[in-house]
């Protein structure tokens, strides 16, 4: 099982990526846990600056944009 977490504050960029990729874990089959992450020393711990951000099992796969949905299921 993949865990899948969105870095951001909770913006509308954050919930259309977060949207936008459970769309394309469930369309691919993926087993996935989806975590919104708003809690800023988190997203600090992580090295990201700029949000949105994807993490993908613990590596940040994107920062700051909102992937196309071909690059979000070549990032999972």
């Amino acid at each position: 099982m993949k865990k899948i977490e969105i870095l951001g504050g909770g913006c509308q960029k954050c919930n259309d990526l977060a949207e936008k990729v459970k769309a394309v874990a469930d369309s691919m089959g993926i087993e996935y846990e989806l975590e919104k992450v708003t809690d800023i020393t988190k997203i600090i711990n992580y090295g990201v600056i700029k949000t949105p951000a994807l993490v993908v099992d613990g590596e940040v796969k994107v920062s700051g944009e909102i992937p196309s949905v071909d690059e979000i299921k070549e990032l999972l």
